[in-house]
């Protein structure tokens, strides 16, 4: 078995010529190779079930059997198993698969493997030696995915490890995208294959929860919530980039908000460089997002009812006209900052940082983990306390609290028996449910201003001060009822 390990990047097909001429590569000649693989499966995608795939590839006259294991890759960073040896196509013989638990779900499954897709492509190599003791294999693959009659375009960058640190391949992959738009791709080709060949539709991509274990250092657990985010902000890329579709942002926002509260969250415990470089970064990206996530809620959410019940108000349609052009530009404004080089650079480096972070056992998690959420916890009481007789302000102060503590309680519950920390997640979720819809009725007021300036109608106003009102009206008992809940993580 060997432990492959590889950065991959996406790069636009035009700037394909200029990689040859980048300083890294211009001094050496590439040896070209047609690359020719079909990936097999059973009719019902056991092997992608499993996160398995299992190719063959021609290699010039030589045949191989390659097993693979998925593995995530945030920032473009992949690691995973991978097994290989000679074979006739059409034959599976994974003897030399070394660990016993997939060799025989392999066994087992081997009668009913059929192809699938097959990605076909000419690679471009490079072989780097920067320093004594590292060695980095750069390629440039360019071809199409086929799954019967649908197919996809390949034009992207690998780079593999073949000797050295991972720090080593991030300096590599950073000084290539210092003169190239290189992407960090979350996609490999096999998953790419696989959503093309199952006609799979683009879908908003939710938070997961990182898999965790009371064993793993204090800063492992750092990063491999921070790397969930990425994945979930990843996965919403697509779709932001090529639909109007309103979640696709929200979620997009939703990762890195998640990801700025880990941050916020470990950073007692992360070096100072890293958290002053990185913050203001995701905030700033962040915050390009948010406009067009206000007039997405806006149009969305709060003007259907309102023109539901007066469908011929002047005003009204006035209104949504005027913010739909205000949507149209922010929105455009959003997939820039999503498709810009800083973005792209963004991502390569705080996955690089993150991949370098020292480990530590010093606070223990066990010992992190309650002392963390009991911080904010005791935040979210002491604003919840003064909330019940106060301003907007003050419940805007609330949310925020609570939305880091729900977040926290997020990246730490499966530390905890899970029945535990259900019911307190559950009522959090819902206040800040409740809250977070008295917010956007506070900014779909200011929004209405900005899109009528001098003509904002009384019947928006009055509608929003009701729904107001209303809302306000269920916070109290939503707040006791969160505030009767003992913190299930200081039970024995």
């Amino acid at each position: 078995m060997a432990l492959e390990t590889e950065i991959k990047l996406s790069l636009p097909a035009t700037s394909a010529r200029r990689l040859p001429a980048h300083g890294l590569l211009s001094e050496s000649k590439p040896l070209r190779q047609k690359l020719v693989n079909t990936y097999y499966d059973t009719p019902d995608r056991r092997l992608q079930k499993r996160h398995l795939a299992v190719r063959y590839r021609q290699k010039g006259d030589e045949w191989l059997l390659t097993i693979k294991s998925d593995a995530a890759s945030p920032g473009g960073l992949a690691q995973r198993r991978e097994w290989e040896a000679p074979g006739e196509p059409g034959e599976f013989d994974f003897a030399h698969v070394d660990n016993a638990k997939i060799r025989r779900f392999l066994e087992g499954v081997a009668e009913q493997l059929e192809p699938v897709f097959t990605t076909d492509f000419t690679r471009a190599l490079w072989l780097l030696a920067p320093q004594e003791g590292t060695r980095i294999e750069v390629a440039l693959d360019r071809g199409k995915i086929v799954a019967g009659d649908r197919q996809e375009a390949i034009c992207e960058v690998e780079l593999e490890l073949l000797e050295g640190k991972v720090a080593d391949l991030f300096a590599t992959a950073l000084a290539l995208q210092s003169e190239l738009p290189l992407h960090p791709e979350s996609f490999s080709k096999a998953e790419r294959g696989y959503r093309l060949a199952n006609a799979t539709a683009l879908e908003p991509v939710r938070a997961v929860a990182a898999k965790l274990e009371m064993g793993m250092s204090t800063i492992a657990v750092f990063r491999s919530t921070a790397f969930s985010c990425l994945a979930q902000l990843q996965g919403n890329e697509r779709g932001l980039r090529e639909s109007n579709a309103p979640e696709y942002i929200h979620q997009a926002r939703v990762a890195m908000r998640r990801l700025r509260s880990a941050i916020r969250l470990w950073r007692p415990l992360l070096p100072a460089e890293y958290v002053t470089e990185f913050d203001p970064r995701w905030r700033t990206l962040a915050n390009q997002l948010g406009d067009t996530r206000n007039w997405d809620v806006f149009l969305t959410e709060i003007v259907p009812p309102i023109s539901k019940a007066f469908p011929d108000h002047d005003d009204l349609r006035r209104l949504i006209s005027q913010a739909g052009n205000q949507l149209a530009v922010c929105r455009k404004a959003a997939k820039a900052a999503m498709t810009a080089p800083a973005y792209s650079q963004l991502l390569l480096e705080f996955t690089a940082a993150t991949n370098a972070l020292e480990e530590s056992r010093k606070p223990p998690v066990t010992a992190f983990a309650p002392r963390s959420l009991n911080k904010r916890a005791k935040r979210v009481a002491d604003l919840a306390n003064k909330t019940r007789d106060s301003d907007p302000e003050a419940r805007h102060a609330l949310r925020v609290a609570l939305k880091r503590l729900r977040y926290a309680i997020e990246f730490l519950a499966p530390l905890f028996p899970a029945k535990r920390m259900q019911r307190y997640h559950q009522s959090a979720a819902g206040l800040l449910d409740l809250l977070g819809r008295m917010n956007d009725t506070t900014v779909a007021e200011q929004l209405a201003v900005q899109a009528l300036p001098g003509h904002h109608s009384d019947l928006v106003r009055a509608w929003l001060a009701g729904r107001y009102d209303l809302m306000l009206g269920q916070l109290e008992a939503l707040l006791g009822e969160f505030l009767s809940h003992q913190p299930p993580w200081e039970h024995g």
